[in-house]
């Protein structure tokens, strides 16, 4: 029996300003954080940009962006989602009045895309903090972004209240636990930086985030704004009770950030963490209230699950797994030790439904790996990724099971649909896309686009609205 989506599916392809436009300076825009990190989120920090960067450029999509969104097109995209970078926006980010020629480039953009059908799904804020707000007010710790984001935030639903109608506030926003530069923008290094600062800066992006939603609906009622978790399933590492337990208490670290932006307020296992930590959330007079705007939809990244333990002695920690956690015996992993789990993505999809009953939109998931570009039969350049198709085809395969289990998913935008420069590395061999471009590690390459197998193989997924997925 085929897989059956539902008709209005949103099928099609994610991606980050930062990791595609290049053009890091170009018609106004300031230095983001991502300017700065040429090794990537976990890489040391330079002064200025250096060339070494390759977000600096990119994929150049900047200047690419039509031939790249009628490749889309051309795969039968539903929906793009990529986002906007605040920097181009507002250079520094506390301005009183934005730059008029980066609000241009989205509208163009936009309009592009609706040329072809397809929806944007715009994420607010993915991990490009202006830089100045970071050297200048230590990120999200300030309670000052939180102004600094609702003007943003307010200029462009403004701006784009006809052209856009998915939003997500912030990308993989619980990622701050792990990784508070690039999640958060907070220059204090991860070594000094106390609980209670850490917890006080989501407090304030929890609170930027619900204030956008409640003006995003203000403006245009028919506004559609989720949140964007980073989803990892917990396992027990055994039966151990001491164990279910331990996973039990690490999924709470990433739930909460869901339960707050869809229940509107922190829920009980957060206070007593924060009780045993010696941590005090200071509340500002209606921050209570903000939190009860609550997100129409949840939406969450999905690579990996997890296991743990209480344990130490078996506290193996999996090589790739960004938010912690312990590998798991029984799973395969990606050349970047991501544990590769596609019943995970049915597994999550039932518990966030079960939970938040709001529906579910899963806007990234994809294998990075190293592709060979090679000349085939025909005398095309193409990449003969066989292990994209085979990851992503078992990974749409469960999505189909949780539709079956009744869950509510509204898409599916797989995670760099083109090539692009990696978040965690920096790197361009670590590719996602289902387009080839031709740039490399060391800066070399003609920026020339080639289709890979995988992008026949989604373009027919789409046609056939998932029934040629191949079930095991």
């Amino acid at each position: 029996m085929s897989i059956q989506f539902p008709k209005d599916f949103l099928w099609g392809g994610a991606v980050a300003a930062n990791q595609l436009e290049g053009a890091y300076q170009e018609d106004g825009k300031g230095w983001s954080i991502q300017d700065v990190t040429p090794r990537g989120g976990w890489g040391p920090v330079t002064d200025v940009p250096t060339e070494d960067n390759m977000k600096l450029i990119g994929i150049d999509f900047y200047h690419h962006y039509k031939e790249d969104i009628k490749l889309f097109a051309e795969m039968g995209f539903k929906v793009f989602r990529t986002s906007i970078a605040w920097s181009r926006i507002f250079p520094k980010g506390d301005e009183l009045e934005p730059n008029e020629k980066g609000l241009q480039f989205y509208d163009d953009l936009f309009d592009e895309l609706h040329k072809y059908g397809i929806e944007p799904l715009v994420t607010l804020s993915h991990y490009e903090t202006p830089l100045h707000l970071s050297r200048e007010y230590d990120g999200w710790v300030n309670r000052k972004l939180v102004d600094f984001y609702e003007r943003y935030a307010t200029t462009v639903f403004n701006r784009y209240k006809n052209k856009v109608k998915y939003w997500l506030t912030f990308n993989e926003i619980n990622s701050i636990l792990e990784a508070p530069f690039m999640s958060g923008g907070i220059s204090t290094p991860k070594d000094q930086l106390t609980k209670q600062d850490l917890y006080q800066a989501i407090h304030h992006e929890l609170v930027a985030s619900a204030r956008a939603v409640k003006i995003g609906h203000q403006i245009n009622p028919d506004f559609k704004i989720g949140c964007m978790v980073l989803s990892m399933p917990t396992y027990p590492l055994t039966p151990n009770p001491d164990d279910v337990i331990a996973a039990m208490e690490f999924d709470h670290r990433n739930m909460a950030f869901a339960d707050i932006h869809a229940r509107g307020q922190y829920p009980g296992y957060m206070k007593r963490f924060f009780r045993e930590n010696g941590i005090s959330i200071h509340f500002e007079p209606g921050d209570a209230e903000d939190l009860k705007h609550t997100v129409d939809f949840i939406s969450f990244s999905y690579y990996m699950s997890t296991c743990e333990t209480a344990d130490e002695a078996k506290k193996a920690k999996g090589e790739g797994n960004i938010l912690g956690g312990v590998s798991n015996p029984h799973l395969e992993a990606s050349e970047w030790g991501w544990q590769i789990d596609p019943q995970g993505l049915r597994y999550v999809l039932n518990t966030f439904y079960d939970r938040f009953q709001k529906p579910l939109f899963i806007v990234e998931n994809g294998l990075g790996a190293v592709d060979e570009l090679i000349t085939n039969e025909k005398g095309e350049k193409t990449v003969e990724d066989d292990y994209r198709i085979n990851y992503l085809n078992d990974h749409l395969v469960q999505v189909g099971e949780a539709i079956d289990d009744g869950v509510e998913v509204m898409g599916y935008t797989s995670w760099g649909c083109i090539d692009v420069v990696s978040a965690s590395t920096a790197q361009l061999k670590k590719r996602y896309g289902y387009i080839y471009v031709d740039r490399h590690d060391d800066g070399s390459g003609t920026l020339e686009r080639y289709r890979k197998k995988s992008f026949h193989w989604y373009k027919d997924v789409i046609s056939t609205n998932g029934a040629s997925l191949r079930r095991k």
